[in-house]
């Protein structure tokens, strides 16, 4: 019988050197906790640590996209562009790291294979066989940070290079002369797209469900814009939390239902011409009113059908869902991409079985659609298993051994994001049934940290050694959050908010879609009810 790996021991472990799990560890030690932070990676970033495909980029303004505990942090910071790309936001990651010495307490390269509550201690092992304990244990495995590869018949016997854009080689990739494929026009495909398309000899696009996308009109920010926002930095980090989405934009102007044809017309064309996601935000009704929603979503493609040249394309391109009940895209020069002479779309809509309408990978490869394609290199812009996936891939043992996979098997279920009943002492940062993916989410992710930091100090300020979430408490959040999902048209389409792109997975509406101010509202009253819903012992 083999004898027990020696673990090391800790006050906290955290799961994630994301921007979350740097700004925890900060927090814990802050209040002289011992620390460990473990990541799979060898840097910190989390999500902008492996997405380095050619044009990841944030489609929040990179001056909202920053944290907001360090004004010294903000002052000094220079983001040199309207949307920061990866390599800017990593920097930026790696800056943090580095001003706050958070690397020592770090362990890079570890990939945590199993966490188990044994009654007072959360145990975890590594990969490579290490082993921590520590009382108190935090996910901060992100949202988007399971890479979804689709199940392709044949994908493995593809002669040439296959690259996953959520796992995308550090060294980067050369496609110039290339013959290359992309399957997926989410967000991941629409940001490398135009920039795969610069050096590919011929680029193929495999479409199965075509996006809505707005126009970045990203652009070099000058001093006196970088000055004016840290001119007022407080007063925009007041108006982010005031905002649904926690992004400080334009407000809705009114009703789209009660304006005139012109005056909305109008409204859409100044949004266009502004460029980002506060083109969602022209009518407060867009997400509530069929006929408001379909006046934005015919407005898009109008767009799309003026900008691509072949008629055929466009309307390839054109969505036929709801706009917003899947993610919007901010794009920069994709819609164009598809007048060049050397690329080509794909349409495979009638699907297959769930694989895409792609019958099978060859080695010099594949068949969709009744065609072969000839192919060098093959990029999957498929996305992530989002939400719960990177949790979910850990085998998370909580009271009397249950398995997180089991209790999560029909959808997840959890309180207010934060912890689940049954897993005492076990916090998860924006997770399922939080505002999350459908917020600035760096802004969401301080609020879960320094959350997470308070109940921690109240644990130890009870003299408990453990804290719980209440069955009916999760009950009742989860419903709730159900409820609210069902009057929105958000849950309208099939998205990855529900799950919809990882075949069997529970068709469960993740988010909360009640806005950042009204979680907030619940979060803060729940708190000051002496953590309503949670139990101590």
């Amino acid at each position: 019988m083999s004898e027990a790996i020696a673990a090391e021991q800790h006050d906290v472990l955290i799961v994630g050197a994301g921007f979350a799990g740097l700004r925890l560890l900060d927090l814990m030690r802050c209040q002289g906790r011992r620390a460990r932070v473990l990541e799979a990676g060898d840097g910190v970033g989390g999500t902008w640590y492996w997405n380095r495909y050619p044009g990841a980029r944030c489609d929040v303004e990179s001056m909202q996209y920053s944290y907001q505990f360090d004004p010294a942090l903000e002052a000094q910071w220079d983001w040199s562009e309207r949307y920061a790309a990866q390599p800017e936001i990593l920097a930026y990651a790696e800056a943090v790291a580095e001003r706050l010495d958070l690397t020592r307490d770090i362990r890079f390269g570890t990939r945590v294979r199993s966490a188990v509550w044994d009654g007072a201690l959360w145990r975890l092992e590594s990969e490579d066989g290490a082993a921590f304990e520590a009382p108190i244990c935090i996910m901060a495995t992100g949202c988007l940070s399971a890479p979804n590869v689709p199940d392709l018949p044949g994908l493995k016997d593809f002669s040439g290079p296959v690259h996953h854009t959520g796992h995308w080689p550090h060294e980067g990739v050369d496609f110039s002369g290339q013959r290359v494929g992309v399957i997926g026009t989410g967000s991941s495909g629409i940001q490398s797209i135009p920039r795969i398309a610069r050096q590919a000899a011929s680029l193929t696009v495999f479409q199965r469900t075509a996006n809505f996308a707005v126009p970045a009109w990203n652009r070099p920010l000058s001093e006196a814009e970088r000055a004016s926002v840290r001119a007022e930095y407080a007063a925009l980090r007041a108006r982010q939390k005031r905002s649904p989405n926690a992004i400080d934009r334009p407000g809705p102007v009114g009703s789209a239902a009660q304006t005139s044809a012109e005056a909305r017309q109008a409204e859409f064309e100044a949004r266009w011409e502004a460029g980002g996601l506060p083109f969602l935000s022209a009518f407060d009704d867009l997400l509530l009113d069929p006929q408001a929603n379909a006046w934005a979503a015919n407005f898009v493609r109008a767009r799309i059908r003026e900008i691509v040249q072949d008629p055929a394309t466009a309307e390839l391109l054109c969505p036929t869902d709801l706009i917003g009940c899947k993610r919007l895209c901010v794009e920069i020069g994709y819609f164009e991409t598809f007048n060049l002479p050397h690329v080509r779309l794909v349409d495979l809509r009638p699907g297959d079985g769930g694989r895409g309408g792609i019958e099978t990978v060859t080695p010099g490869g594949l068949r969709a659609a009744g065609e072969t394609f000839e192919l060098d290199a093959l990029v999957l812009a498929t996305g992530f298993d989002a939400m719960t996936g990177a949790l979910l891939r850990i085998d998370v043992r909580g009271e009397g051994g249950r398995s997180l996979r089991q209790d999560w098997a029909e959808g997840p279920a959890s309180y207010l994001g934060l912890m689940v009943a049954g897993y005492p002492n076990l916090f998860t940062v924006t997770g399922p049934q939080s505002p999350s993916v459908l917020t600035n989410m760096i802004v969401s992710i301080e609020q879960h940290c320094e959350w997470i930091a308070d109940a921690v100090a109240a644990l130890e300020a009870r003299g408990a050694s453990r804290m719980a979430a209440e069955d009916s408490a999760q009950a009742a959040w989860t419903e709730a959050n159900a409820a609210m999902a069902e009057g929105s048209m958000r849950e309208a389409c099939g998205s990855w908010y529900r799950g919809a792109n990882i075949p069997g997975k529970s068709a469960v509406y993740m988010p909360y879609v009640g806005g950042f101010p009204a979680y907030t509202e619940a979060l803060e009253g729940i708190t000051a009810r002496g953590y309503e819903g949670f139990s101590f012992a």
